[in-house]
Protein backbone atom coordinates (compact mmCIF):
# COMPACT_ATOMS: atom_id res chain seq x y z
CA UNK A 1 0.00 0.00 0.00
CA UNK A 2 1.68 3.20 -1.07
CA UNK A 3 1.93 6.15 1.86
CA UNK A 4 2.40 9.52 1.77
CA UNK A 5 2.43 13.01 3.67
CA UNK A 6 0.15 15.85 2.29
CA UNK A 7 1.80 19.55 2.47
CA UNK A 8 -0.46 22.42 2.96
CA UNK A 9 0.82 25.42 1.71
CA UNK A 10 -1.40 28.35 2.60
CA UNK A 11 0.12 31.37 0.34
CA UNK A 12 -0.05 34.88 0.06
CA UNK A 13 -2.85 34.81 -2.69
CA UNK A 14 -3.63 31.16 -2.82
CA UNK A 15 -4.09 27.91 -1.16
CA UNK A 16 -2.42 24.46 -2.04
CA UNK A 17 -2.21 20.94 -1.10
CA UNK A 18 0.21 18.49 -2.48
CA UNK A 19 0.29 14.96 -1.64
CA UNK A 20 4.04 13.20 -1.55
CA UNK A 21 4.86 9.67 -2.10
CA UNK A 22 7.66 8.10 -0.50
CA UNK A 23 10.06 9.28 -3.17
CA UNK A 24 9.51 13.32 -2.62
CA UNK A 25 7.58 13.18 -5.72
CA UNK A 26 4.28 14.85 -6.28
CA UNK A 27 1.16 12.42 -6.43
CA UNK A 28 -1.70 14.51 -6.46
CA UNK A 29 -2.80 18.57 -5.78
CA UNK A 30 -5.92 21.11 -5.66
CA UNK A 31 -5.17 25.22 -5.52
CA UNK A 32 -7.93 27.63 -4.71
CA UNK A 33 -6.97 31.63 -4.52
CA UNK A 34 -8.51 33.89 -1.89
CA UNK A 35 -8.69 37.41 -2.07
CA UNK A 36 -6.92 40.57 -0.67
CA UNK A 37 -8.84 43.58 0.99
CA UNK A 38 -7.20 47.19 0.94
CA UNK A 39 -9.55 49.20 3.63
CA UNK A 40 -6.85 52.62 2.64
CA UNK A 41 -4.17 53.19 1.18
CA UNK A 42 -1.18 50.84 2.95
CA UNK A 43 -3.03 48.26 4.40
CA UNK A 44 -3.61 45.02 3.92
CA UNK A 45 -6.15 42.39 5.11
CA UNK A 46 -7.74 38.84 4.18
CA UNK A 47 -10.56 37.29 5.86
CA UNK A 48 -9.04 34.42 8.29
CA UNK A 49 -12.33 31.84 7.60
CA UNK A 50 -12.02 32.23 3.48
CA UNK A 51 -8.58 31.02 4.16
CA UNK A 52 -9.53 28.17 6.45
CA UNK A 53 -12.47 27.26 3.98
CA UNK A 54 -10.31 26.79 0.69
CA UNK A 55 -7.41 25.26 2.53
CA UNK A 56 -9.38 22.36 4.18
CA UNK A 57 -11.45 22.20 0.50
CA UNK A 58 -7.91 22.06 -1.12
CA UNK A 59 -6.68 19.23 1.43
CA UNK A 60 -9.78 17.26 0.71
CA UNK A 61 -9.10 17.42 -2.89
CA UNK A 62 -5.61 16.44 -3.34
CA UNK A 63 -6.37 13.19 -0.79
CA UNK A 64 -9.26 12.49 -3.55
CA UNK A 65 -9.05 8.81 -4.44
CA UNK A 66 -5.83 7.95 -1.68
CA UNK A 67 -7.48 6.37 1.76
CA UNK A 68 -7.32 8.39 4.88
CA UNK A 69 -5.04 5.25 6.38
CA UNK A 70 -2.17 5.82 3.58
CA UNK A 71 -1.77 9.53 4.71
CA UNK A 72 0.99 9.21 7.42
CA UNK A 73 1.28 13.16 8.30
CA UNK A 74 0.16 16.30 7.64
CA UNK A 75 3.07 19.31 6.90
CA UNK A 76 2.15 23.03 7.19
CA UNK A 77 3.84 25.86 5.29
CA UNK A 78 2.57 29.27 5.36
CA UNK A 79 2.93 33.23 3.98
CA UNK A 80 4.75 34.20 7.39
CA UNK A 81 4.05 37.74 9.65
CA UNK A 82 0.67 37.91 8.60
CA UNK A 83 -1.79 37.62 11.92
CA UNK A 84 -5.27 36.26 13.54
CA UNK A 85 -6.76 37.16 16.27
CA UNK A 86 -10.21 35.01 17.01
CA UNK A 87 -12.54 33.85 20.03
CA UNK A 88 -10.50 31.09 22.09
CA UNK A 89 -14.07 29.59 22.76
CA UNK A 90 -16.01 30.32 19.37
CA UNK A 91 -12.68 29.91 16.84
CA UNK A 92 -14.59 32.97 14.75
CA UNK A 93 -11.90 35.12 13.95
CA UNK A 94 -12.47 38.84 15.96
CA UNK A 95 -11.32 40.92 12.88
CA UNK A 96 -9.99 40.38 9.85
CA UNK A 97 -6.52 38.91 9.37
CA UNK A 98 -3.64 41.93 8.84
CA UNK A 99 -1.10 40.84 5.65
CA UNK A 100 2.61 40.79 6.28
CA UNK A 101 2.62 43.09 3.69
CA UNK A 102 0.05 45.69 5.70
CA UNK A 103 2.24 49.17 6.84
CA UNK A 104 -0.70 50.25 9.19
CA UNK A 105 2.03 50.41 12.25
CA UNK A 106 4.71 52.65 10.04
CA UNK A 107 4.27 55.17 12.28
CA UNK A 108 3.92 53.01 15.53
CA UNK A 109 7.82 51.47 14.22
CA UNK A 110 9.14 54.96 14.47
CA UNK A 111 8.20 55.73 17.39
CA UNK A 112 9.49 52.59 19.05
CA UNK A 113 12.60 53.80 17.41
CA UNK A 114 12.62 57.42 18.73
CA UNK A 115 12.05 55.38 22.32
CA UNK A 116 15.76 53.71 21.28
CA UNK A 117 14.18 50.20 20.70
CA UNK A 118 15.33 49.30 17.44
CA UNK A 119 19.06 48.10 18.77
CA UNK A 120 16.83 46.26 21.49
CA UNK A 121 14.45 44.15 19.12
CA UNK A 122 17.50 43.67 16.55
CA UNK A 123 19.55 42.55 19.14
CA UNK A 124 16.94 40.08 20.50
CA UNK A 125 15.15 38.94 17.78
CA UNK A 126 17.50 39.41 14.78
CA UNK A 127 14.87 41.31 12.45
CA UNK A 128 14.28 45.23 11.85
CA UNK A 129 11.76 47.10 13.90
CA UNK A 130 9.76 47.05 10.73
CA UNK A 131 5.45 46.66 10.46
CA UNK A 132 6.20 44.13 8.25
CA UNK A 133 6.74 42.02 11.19
CA UNK A 134 3.39 40.50 13.55
CA UNK A 135 4.23 42.38 16.68
CA UNK A 136 3.34 46.09 16.09
CA UNK A 137 0.34 44.24 14.05
CA UNK A 138 -1.03 42.72 17.11
CA UNK A 139 -0.25 45.47 19.38
CA UNK A 140 -2.58 47.61 16.95
CA UNK A 141 -4.88 45.07 17.12
CA UNK A 142 -5.12 44.92 21.19
CA UNK A 143 -5.55 48.87 20.87
CA UNK A 144 -7.90 48.94 18.29
CA UNK A 145 -10.43 46.27 19.02
CA UNK A 146 -12.54 46.91 21.87
CA UNK A 147 -12.31 44.48 24.66
CA UNK A 148 -9.97 42.39 23.02
CA UNK A 149 -7.34 43.13 25.52
CA UNK A 150 -9.36 41.74 28.21
CA UNK A 151 -10.49 38.77 26.36
CA UNK A 152 -6.96 38.07 25.57
CA UNK A 153 -5.60 38.51 29.91
CA UNK A 154 -8.28 35.95 29.84
CA UNK A 155 -6.83 33.64 27.30
CA UNK A 156 -10.35 34.01 26.10
CA UNK A 157 -8.61 35.36 23.13
CA UNK A 158 -5.99 33.67 20.72
CA UNK A 159 -3.62 35.05 18.30
CA UNK A 160 -0.99 33.44 16.17
CA UNK A 161 0.58 33.06 12.60
CA UNK A 162 -1.49 31.48 9.90
CA UNK A 163 0.34 28.47 10.95
CA UNK A 164 -1.32 28.24 14.44
CA UNK A 165 -4.82 29.74 13.00
CA UNK A 166 -4.87 26.59 10.40
CA UNK A 167 -3.32 24.14 13.58
CA UNK A 168 -6.27 25.55 16.12
CA UNK A 169 -8.91 24.86 13.15
CA UNK A 170 -7.24 21.33 12.29
CA UNK A 171 -7.38 20.11 15.53
CA UNK A 172 -11.02 21.84 16.31
CA UNK A 173 -9.49 23.86 19.36
CA UNK A 174 -7.76 21.25 20.54
CA UNK A 175 -4.02 22.86 20.31
CA UNK A 176 -2.62 26.28 19.89
CA UNK A 177 0.51 25.81 18.53
CA UNK A 178 3.47 27.17 16.19
CA UNK A 179 7.25 26.36 15.35
CA UNK A 180 10.08 28.40 16.13
CA UNK A 181 10.96 29.30 12.62
CA UNK A 182 7.17 30.98 12.23
CA UNK A 183 8.06 32.17 15.80
CA UNK A 184 11.13 33.89 15.11
CA UNK A 185 9.29 36.16 12.39
CA UNK A 186 6.64 37.94 15.08
CA UNK A 187 9.35 40.04 16.42
CA UNK A 188 8.15 39.03 19.45
CA UNK A 189 10.32 35.56 19.80
CA UNK A 190 14.11 35.76 21.53
CA UNK A 191 16.06 33.51 18.96
CA UNK A 192 19.20 33.13 21.32
CA UNK A 193 16.43 32.08 24.51
CA UNK A 194 14.05 30.62 22.28
CA UNK A 195 11.07 31.93 24.18
CA UNK A 196 8.62 34.68 23.92
CA UNK A 197 10.49 38.21 24.86
CA UNK A 198 8.68 39.08 28.29
CA UNK A 199 10.68 42.70 27.80
CA UNK A 200 9.19 43.24 24.18
CA UNK A 201 6.38 41.66 25.57
CA UNK A 202 5.88 44.40 28.01
CA UNK A 203 6.84 47.35 25.67
CA UNK A 204 3.88 46.44 23.36
CA UNK A 205 1.64 45.60 25.77
CA UNK A 206 1.02 42.09 24.41
CA UNK A 207 -0.67 39.92 27.04
CA UNK A 208 1.23 36.19 26.79
CA UNK A 209 -1.92 34.14 27.60
CA UNK A 210 -2.66 35.05 24.05
CA UNK A 211 0.24 33.76 22.28
CA UNK A 212 1.15 29.92 21.31
CA UNK A 213 3.25 27.33 22.58
CA UNK A 214 6.44 27.67 20.39
CA UNK A 215 7.35 23.83 19.35
CA UNK A 216 10.19 22.36 17.11
CA UNK A 217 9.46 22.29 12.91
CA UNK A 218 9.45 18.43 13.38
CA UNK A 219 7.41 16.71 15.76
CA UNK A 220 3.85 15.91 16.79
CA UNK A 221 1.50 19.05 17.03
CA UNK A 222 -1.57 17.53 17.30
CA UNK A 223 -3.99 15.34 15.06
CA UNK A 224 -7.03 15.96 12.80
CA UNK A 225 -10.07 14.19 11.91
CA UNK A 226 -10.83 16.47 9.10
CA UNK A 227 -10.22 14.69 5.83
CA UNK A 228 -12.65 11.47 7.43
CA UNK A 229 -12.62 8.34 9.37
CA UNK A 230 -8.67 8.81 9.74
CA UNK A 231 -6.45 5.78 10.57
CA UNK A 232 -2.98 7.13 10.54
CA UNK A 233 -0.52 8.07 12.76
CA UNK A 234 1.74 4.86 12.71
CA UNK A 235 4.08 4.38 15.70
CA UNK A 236 3.86 8.31 16.06
CA UNK A 237 0.47 8.44 17.77
CA UNK A 238 -2.77 6.14 18.78
CA UNK A 239 -4.53 5.67 15.37
CA UNK A 240 -7.78 7.12 16.55
CA UNK A 241 -6.32 10.07 16.97
CA UNK A 242 -6.61 10.94 13.80
CA UNK A 243 -3.64 12.05 11.36
CA UNK A 244 -1.00 14.01 13.14
CA UNK A 245 -0.06 17.75 12.03
CA UNK A 246 4.50 16.70 12.07
CA UNK A 247 5.94 19.61 10.60
CA UNK A 248 5.21 23.10 10.21
CA UNK A 249 7.87 25.99 8.84
CA UNK A 250 7.43 29.43 7.38
CA UNK A 251 7.54 29.80 3.29
CA UNK A 252 11.22 30.63 3.35
CA UNK A 253 12.41 28.33 5.84
CA UNK A 254 10.06 25.47 4.35
CA UNK A 255 11.91 26.03 0.96
CA UNK A 256 15.58 25.99 1.87
CA UNK A 257 14.51 22.54 3.60
CA UNK A 258 12.84 21.79 0.76
CA UNK A 259 16.04 22.45 -1.11
CA UNK A 260 17.74 20.39 0.75
CA UNK A 261 20.32 22.80 2.11
CA UNK A 262 20.80 21.25 5.08
CA UNK A 263 24.79 22.09 5.67
CA UNK A 264 25.90 25.11 6.90
CA UNK A 265 26.74 27.56 4.24
CA UNK A 266 24.42 26.54 2.33
CA UNK A 267 21.89 28.88 0.41
CA UNK A 268 18.76 28.96 -1.80
CA UNK A 269 17.16 31.57 -3.75
CA UNK A 270 13.58 31.53 -5.06
CA UNK A 271 12.93 33.54 -7.94
CA UNK A 272 9.45 35.00 -7.60
CA UNK A 273 7.82 39.06 -8.00
CA UNK A 274 10.71 39.50 -5.67
CA UNK A 275 13.59 37.04 -4.88
CA UNK A 276 13.90 35.55 -1.45
CA UNK A 277 17.16 34.55 -0.34
CA UNK A 278 18.45 31.96 2.28
CA UNK A 279 21.76 30.99 3.95
CA UNK A 280 21.82 28.56 6.82
CA UNK A 281 24.33 29.59 8.97
CA UNK A 282 24.21 26.10 11.50
CA UNK A 283 23.81 26.62 15.37
CA UNK A 284 24.66 30.09 15.98
CA UNK A 285 23.07 33.07 14.79
CA UNK A 286 24.63 36.10 12.65
CA UNK A 287 24.51 39.05 13.45
CA UNK A 288 24.27 41.79 10.89
CA UNK A 289 25.26 45.15 10.25
CA UNK A 290 24.32 45.62 6.61
CA UNK A 291 20.13 44.74 6.37
CA UNK A 292 20.12 40.99 6.37
CA UNK A 293 17.56 39.51 8.75
CA UNK A 294 18.30 36.84 11.45
CA UNK A 295 15.99 34.10 11.64
CA UNK A 296 15.23 30.65 12.61
CA UNK A 297 15.67 28.51 9.73
CA UNK A 298 13.82 25.07 11.85
CA UNK A 299 14.49 23.24 14.49
CA UNK A 300 14.57 19.32 14.97
CA UNK A 301 15.78 16.93 17.59
CA UNK A 302 16.49 19.64 20.21
CA UNK A 303 18.86 21.05 17.19
CA UNK A 304 18.55 24.42 15.99
CA UNK A 305 19.46 25.54 12.93
CA UNK A 306 19.86 29.27 11.80
CA UNK A 307 19.55 31.65 8.89
CA UNK A 308 20.30 35.11 7.33
CA UNK A 309 17.82 36.17 5.19
CA UNK A 310 17.74 38.81 2.33
CA UNK A 311 15.27 40.09 0.03
CA UNK A 312 14.88 41.12 -3.46
CA UNK A 313 12.12 43.96 -3.69
CA UNK A 314 11.74 44.02 -7.54
CA UNK A 315 12.54 40.61 -9.38
CA UNK A 316 9.90 38.99 -11.95
CA UNK A 317 7.99 42.14 -11.21
CA UNK A 318 10.23 44.35 -13.79
CA UNK A 319 9.54 41.52 -16.57
CA UNK A 320 5.94 41.78 -15.98
CA UNK A 321 6.40 46.02 -16.32
CA UNK A 322 8.19 45.79 -19.63
CA UNK A 323 5.23 43.79 -20.97
CA UNK A 324 2.39 45.45 -19.53
CA UNK A 325 3.91 48.74 -19.42
CA UNK A 326 6.13 48.97 -22.37
CA UNK A 327 4.63 46.55 -24.29
CA UNK A 328 8.48 45.25 -25.55
CA UNK A 329 7.23 41.71 -24.83
CA UNK A 330 4.15 39.34 -25.27
CA UNK A 331 4.94 37.08 -22.26
CA UNK A 332 7.41 37.04 -19.76
CA UNK A 333 8.79 33.74 -21.36
CA UNK A 334 9.77 35.78 -24.27
CA UNK A 335 12.26 37.51 -22.41
CA UNK A 336 14.93 34.88 -22.92
CA UNK A 337 14.55 34.59 -26.72
CA UNK A 338 14.70 38.43 -26.98
CA UNK A 339 17.80 38.86 -24.73
CA UNK A 340 19.61 36.20 -25.97
CA UNK A 341 19.31 37.84 -29.53
CA UNK A 342 22.29 40.11 -28.49
CA UNK A 343 25.67 39.42 -27.17
CA UNK A 344 25.41 41.81 -23.84
CA UNK A 345 23.61 44.83 -22.85
CA UNK A 346 25.79 47.19 -24.64
CA UNK A 347 26.45 48.96 -21.61
CA UNK A 348 22.73 49.48 -20.19
CA UNK A 349 22.30 48.84 -16.64
CA UNK A 350 18.34 48.65 -15.49
CA UNK A 351 18.18 49.71 -11.83
CA UNK A 352 14.35 47.95 -11.05
CA UNK A 353 14.14 50.51 -7.77
CA UNK A 354 10.28 50.98 -8.63
CA UNK A 355 9.57 50.73 -4.55
CA UNK A 356 12.98 51.13 -3.32
CA UNK A 357 16.30 49.08 -2.76
CA UNK A 358 15.87 45.73 -0.81
CA UNK A 359 19.05 44.79 1.30
CA UNK A 360 21.85 45.78 1.66
CA UNK A 361 20.87 48.95 1.07
CA UNK A 362 17.60 49.65 2.82
CA UNK A 363 16.55 52.74 0.52
CA UNK A 364 12.72 53.17 0.58
CA UNK A 365 13.00 56.42 -1.76
CA UNK A 366 15.73 54.93 -4.86
CA UNK A 367 13.44 54.72 -7.85
CA UNK A 368 14.43 52.83 -11.19
CA UNK A 369 16.63 54.18 -13.66
CA UNK A 370 18.69 53.36 -16.53
CA UNK A 371 21.63 54.01 -17.55
CA UNK A 372 24.08 53.52 -20.29
CA UNK A 373 22.30 54.28 -23.22
CA UNK A 374 23.45 55.13 -26.46
CA UNK A 375 21.88 55.07 -30.06
CA UNK A 376 22.83 51.45 -30.76
CA UNK A 377 20.66 50.30 -27.99
CA UNK A 378 17.49 48.33 -28.61
CA UNK A 379 14.54 46.63 -27.08
CA UNK A 380 16.55 43.44 -26.77
CA UNK A 381 19.43 45.31 -25.14
CA UNK A 382 16.93 46.73 -22.68
CA UNK A 383 15.35 43.06 -21.84
CA UNK A 384 18.66 41.52 -21.29
CA UNK A 385 19.61 44.69 -19.03
CA UNK A 386 16.36 43.80 -17.14
CA UNK A 387 17.11 40.46 -16.51
CA UNK A 388 20.48 40.59 -15.45
CA UNK A 389 19.00 43.14 -13.06
CA UNK A 390 17.48 40.35 -11.25
CA UNK A 391 20.47 38.50 -11.05
CA UNK A 392 22.94 41.67 -9.41
CA UNK A 393 20.62 42.18 -7.26
CA UNK A 394 20.88 38.34 -5.92
CA UNK A 395 24.70 39.11 -6.33
CA UNK A 396 24.42 41.89 -4.15
CA UNK A 397 22.52 39.85 -1.16
CA UNK A 398 24.65 36.89 -1.68
CA UNK A 399 27.77 38.81 -1.46
CA UNK A 400 26.98 40.59 1.75
CA UNK A 401 25.92 37.15 3.52
CA UNK A 402 29.41 35.84 2.35
CA UNK A 403 30.78 39.29 4.29
CA UNK A 404 28.64 39.42 7.30
CA UNK A 405 28.98 35.13 8.26
CA UNK A 406 32.65 34.51 6.76
CA UNK A 407 31.19 30.65 5.23
CA UNK A 408 31.58 31.23 1.33
CA UNK A 409 29.00 30.45 -0.76
CA UNK A 410 29.75 26.88 -2.34
CA UNK A 411 26.52 26.38 -4.76
CA UNK A 412 23.11 28.56 -5.16
CA UNK A 413 20.07 26.15 -5.42
CA UNK A 414 16.87 28.13 -7.30
CA UNK A 415 13.33 28.12 -7.57
CA UNK A 416 10.94 30.21 -8.36
CA UNK A 417 9.05 30.96 -12.36
CA UNK A 418 12.09 32.84 -13.31
CA UNK A 419 14.45 29.49 -12.80
CA UNK A 420 12.82 28.25 -16.15
CA UNK A 421 14.96 31.39 -17.59
CA UNK A 422 18.68 29.52 -18.79
CA UNK A 423 20.19 32.57 -19.88
CA UNK A 424 19.27 34.13 -16.51
CA UNK A 425 20.35 31.58 -14.56
CA UNK A 426 23.78 31.38 -16.46
CA UNK A 427 24.70 34.90 -16.13
CA UNK A 428 23.66 33.87 -12.79
CA UNK A 429 26.10 31.46 -12.33
CA UNK A 430 28.77 33.37 -14.12
CA UNK A 431 28.30 36.43 -12.28
CA UNK A 432 28.47 34.27 -8.32
CA UNK A 433 30.95 32.39 -9.85
CA UNK A 434 29.70 29.04 -8.31
CA UNK A 435 27.45 26.66 -9.93
CA UNK A 436 23.49 27.47 -9.95
CA UNK A 437 21.66 24.32 -9.21
CA UNK A 438 18.31 24.03 -10.46
CA UNK A 439 15.72 20.97 -9.20
CA UNK A 440 13.66 18.79 -10.76
CA UNK A 441 10.67 19.53 -8.37
CA UNK A 442 10.35 23.47 -8.17
CA UNK A 443 7.35 23.17 -5.17
CA UNK A 444 9.78 23.41 -3.15
CA UNK A 445 8.38 25.36 -0.06
CA UNK A 446 5.65 22.48 -0.44
CA UNK A 447 7.86 19.65 -0.01
CA UNK A 448 9.94 21.42 2.48
CA UNK A 449 6.96 21.03 4.91
CA UNK A 450 6.16 17.59 3.69
CA UNK A 451 10.31 16.26 4.81
CA UNK A 452 9.40 17.99 8.02
CA UNK A 453 6.03 16.41 8.36
CA UNK A 454 7.62 13.44 7.64
CA UNK A 455 10.50 13.14 9.65
CA UNK A 456 8.38 13.75 12.33
CA UNK A 457 6.56 10.46 11.75
CA UNK A 458 9.41 8.74 11.18
CA UNK A 459 8.46 8.58 7.13
CA UNK A 460 11.78 9.06 6.39
CA UNK A 461 14.76 7.95 8.70
CA UNK A 462 16.61 11.25 8.34
CA UNK A 463 18.04 14.35 6.38
CA UNK A 464 20.45 11.57 4.56
CA UNK A 465 17.26 10.00 3.19
CA UNK A 466 16.32 13.21 2.18
CA UNK A 467 19.53 14.00 0.63
CA UNK A 468 18.78 11.22 -1.54
CA UNK A 469 15.61 12.48 -2.88
CA UNK A 470 16.84 15.60 -4.01
CA UNK A 471 16.46 15.32 -7.99
CA UNK A 472 19.00 17.49 -10.34
CA UNK A 473 17.52 19.07 -13.40
CA UNK A 474 20.05 21.63 -13.94
CA UNK A 475 23.51 22.80 -13.04
CA UNK A 476 24.39 26.05 -14.85
CA UNK A 477 28.37 26.17 -14.65
CA UNK A 478 30.42 29.35 -14.15
CA UNK A 479 31.88 29.94 -18.01
CA UNK A 480 33.46 33.38 -17.58
CA UNK A 481 36.40 34.81 -15.60
CA UNK A 482 36.79 37.17 -12.50
CA UNK A 483 37.94 40.04 -14.81
CA UNK A 484 34.71 40.06 -16.46
CA UNK A 485 32.94 39.54 -13.36
CA UNK A 486 34.76 42.53 -11.66
CA UNK A 487 34.22 44.76 -14.78
CA UNK A 488 30.15 44.32 -15.16
CA UNK A 489 29.38 44.19 -11.53
CA UNK A 490 31.62 47.31 -11.11
CA UNK A 491 29.56 48.86 -13.77
CA UNK A 492 26.08 47.42 -11.83
CA UNK A 493 27.50 48.94 -8.43
CA UNK A 494 28.42 52.73 -10.52
CA UNK A 495 24.60 52.80 -11.79
CA UNK A 496 23.13 51.87 -8.12
CA UNK A 497 24.88 54.53 -6.51
CA UNK A 498 22.79 57.27 -8.18
CA UNK A 499 20.15 56.34 -6.59
CA UNK A 500 22.00 55.83 -3.05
Amino acid sequence: MERYILALDEGTTSCRAILFDEQGRAAGSAQQEFASIFPQAGWVEQDANEIWRKQLQVMRDAAAGVGVEQIRAIGITNQRETLVVWDAQTGEPLHPAIVWQCRRTSALCETLKADGWEDEVRARTGLLLDPYFSGTKLKWLLDAVPGLREQAEQRRALAGTIDSWLIWKLTEGAVHATDVSNASRTMLYNIHTLEWDADILAKLGIPAAMLPEVKPSSGIFGYTRLLGDATGGGAAGSQAAGIPIAGVAGDQQAALFGQGCFDTGMAKNTYGTGCFLLKNTGDAPVASAKGLLTTIAWQIDGRTTYALEGSVFTAGSVMQWLRDGLGLIAHASDSEALAASVADTLGVYFVPAFTGLGTPYWNADARGMITGLTRGATSAHLVRAALESIAYQTADVLNTMTEESGLPLRELRVDGGAVANGLLMQFQADLLGVSVIRPVLLETTALGAAYLAGLGVGFWSGVDELRGLWALDRTFEPELDEAWRDGVYGGWKKAVGYQL
